[in-house]
C-alpha cells in the first residue's frame, strides 16, 4: 500500500486551517487518515507549525512519500534534512499588565490636557477678528441701492 504524508483541509471558507496526516495515497483528500501527527495554520502570523516529530520521523523512516506542501513544512521543522528555521509568535502580552499601563496613561493625560486648555483659551481670540472682517463686507451689499436711487431721480427729471 503506498502511503503519503500530506495535508487535511480544516476551517471555514477563506480560513484554512490545515492538520498533516498520514493516509493511503488512493483515499480522497479530506477523507479516511491512518494517523495526525501535526497542524499547520497559515493564517497566523507568522504561520503556526506543530508536528510530532517522532511519528514524522517514523513515518518517513517505513517509507511515506510527503507531498510537496508537507515537505517544505517537514524542512521548516527540521524533520527533513536540517536544522528547525521555524520562526516564533511573539508571547501576548498579559491582560493585567495592558489594564495597567491604560491606567496609567488615563492618569497621565489629564496634566497633558491642562495645558491643551490653556492653548484652546488663546485661539477663540484669533477667531473673533476673522468674525469682524464680514462685518466689513455688509456695507458693500448696501452700494447697489445708492447706485438705484440716481437712476429715480434721472426718471424724475424726465418727467
Amino acid at each position: 500500500m503506498a502511503v503519503k504524508i500530506r495535508l487535511k483541509r480544516m476551517g471555514k471558507i477563506r480560513t484554512p486551517f490545515y492538520r498533516i496526516v498520514v493516509a493511503d495515497s488512493r483515499t480522497k483528500r479530506d477523507g479516511r487518515v491512518i494517523e495526525e501527527i501535526g497542524t499547520y495554520n497559515p493564517k497566523t502570523d507568522p504561520s503556526t507549525i506543530n508536528v510530532d516529530s517522532d511519528r514524522a520521523q517514523y513515518w518517513l523512516g517505513v517509507g511515506a512519500q510527503p507531498t510537496e506542501a508537507v515537505a517544505a513544512i517537514l524542512k521548516l521543522t527540521g524533520d527533513i534534512g536540517g536544522e528547525s528555521s521555524l520562526k516564533q509568535p511573539e508571547p501576548k502580552a498579559d491582560k493585567a499588565e495592558l489594564f495597567n499601563a491604560a491606567l496609567k496613561d488615563l492618569h497621565a493625560e489629564p496634566k497633558k490636557s491642562a495645558t491643551t486648555k490653556a492653548k484652546k483659551a488663546e485661539e477663540p481670540k484669533a477667531e473673533e477678528t476673522p468674525a469682524e472682517e464680514p462685518k466689513a463686507e455688509e456695507p458693500k451689499a448696501e452700494e447697489p441701492k445708492a447706485e438705484e436711487t440716481p437712476a429715480e431721480d434721472t426718471k424724475a427729471d424726465e418727467a
